[in-house]
């Protein structure tokens, strides 16, 4: 009996805490790391963009002179990498600002004026043809101005894409990839320049790979990160602000790149911007004072179980 009690409270407990969830609220965050990332001949250089692969618990990394792919680990040493051997005739500047991880050494890396997404497989110490990817374009092709950042939404195979600037874009529905070219399903959430007053849109993250947020509203939340105005946001799919982080402190370099892990944990890239080397850095959560009564509320009924069976 005693045990059907303690598991009951302990699911009520954990859906109170889910249920309740709202937001992942950035001002509870702190920066934990930071990391040099090898140059590995300039494919390290400049880094973009970031993801994070859940299966094998790594993170993946570009430059935007797109040069290629490199797997780090959570502290930034490096574990592996493959090159991008041909981009398509029409990339002229080969310019990779976007990456995610679709699961099963997938990727998808974004061409930033082509606003082209390449779907691969990743093998370390191997090359890549872009040029003969599946691919799939989120959008017509623009100057230095388009597709920023790239993230996958694992509940549903949906993504969310981040344009620039001249107008700012969130966009959020399905791509299908194809060797001729896919088709893509995507539209605007809002009008972004209207509701989140940034300067720049320079990477995004969605919100639903973190177990904790499983079944919240604060799930389907997104992470919108601004080089420009050295801010990292939380957003709803309507465009509010919920929380966010000065980045003005955490470096002078520019912060290009965003992601999560499924502990909540915030990882950002930062391009070398005339230093020696880009950078990883680690923002963690510190609970909140709601965790900390939950915990407490745990701990209190444990320790009245351990009373009654003495």
């Amino acid at each position: 009996m005693i045990k059907q009690i303690i598991a009951a409270a302990a699911a009520a407990l954990f859906a109170v805490g889910t249920s309740a969830q709202t937001s992942i609220n950035l001002a509870n965050y702190k920066l934990s790391g930071n990391y040099t990332l090898d140059t590995l001949g300039d494919m390290g250089l400049e880094a973009s963009a970031v993801t994070y692969a859940r299966d094998r618990g790594t993170l993946f990394f570009v430059g935007d002179e797109g040069l290629g792919v490199v797997e780090i680990s959570r502290t930034g040493q490096t574990l592996g990498s493959m090159r991008f051997s041909n981009w398509p005739t029409a990339s002229t500047n080969h310019d990779a600002e976007g990456l995610t991880y679709l699961g099963n050494g997938q990727l998808v890396v974004a061409e930033e004026r082509l606003q082209d997404a390449y779907r691969f497989q990743y093998v370390a110490g191997g090359s890549v043809a872009l040029r003969d990817a599946d691919f799939v374009s989120i959008a017509g092709t623009v100057g230095n101005i388009g597709t920023e950042g790239i993230s996958y939404d694992p509940r549903n195979g949906s993504f969310v894409s981040v344009k620039q600037d001249n107008p700012q874009a969130v966009l959020a529905g399905g791509l299908t990839f194809a060797k001729a070219g896919g088709v893509s399903a995507m539209a605007a959430l809002f009008n972004a320049d209207a509701k989140l007053g940034l300067n720049s849109l320079s990477d995004v993250q969605t919100l639903s790979p973190i177990d904790a947020l499983a079944g919240s509203a604060a799930a389907d939340n997104l992470l919108i990160l601004s080089l420009d105005s050295r801010k990292l946001v939380e957003i709803n799919r309507k465009g509010d602000v919920l929380s966010s982080f000065d980045l003005s402190g955490v470096t002078s370099q520019a912060i290009e790149g965003v992601t999560v892990d499924e502990k909540g944990v915030i990882y950002l890239v930062a391009e070398d911007s005339g230093t020696p080397n880009s950078r990883l850095f680690v923002l963690t959560p510190v609970p909140e004072p709601t965790t900390w009564a939950l915990m407490a509320g745990g701990l209190g009924l444990l320790a009245w179980a351990k009373r009654r069976r003495t």
